[in-house]
């Protein structure tokens, strides 16, 4: 399966709160972290929910 590397670029202060869920979710919460996870609809979609957030890195 192919992966990608997404990096956390806003901070989940003062954010609601199934924001900050799907954060925990792709396995950030800290500011300019970065994770490799598998490249499937479901995560493709809680990056659309979090444009604001999160950056896919190349």
């Amino acid at each position: 399966m192919a992966t990608i590397k997404i990096k956390q670029i806003g901070s989940p202060i003062r954010r609601p709160e199934h924001q900050k869920k799907i954060l925990i979710g792709l396995g950030l919460g800290k500011m300019n972290r970065v994770v490799e996870v598998e490249d499937t609809a479901e995560t493709r979609g809680a990056i659309a929910k979090l444009p604001h957030m999160v950056a896919v890195v190349d």
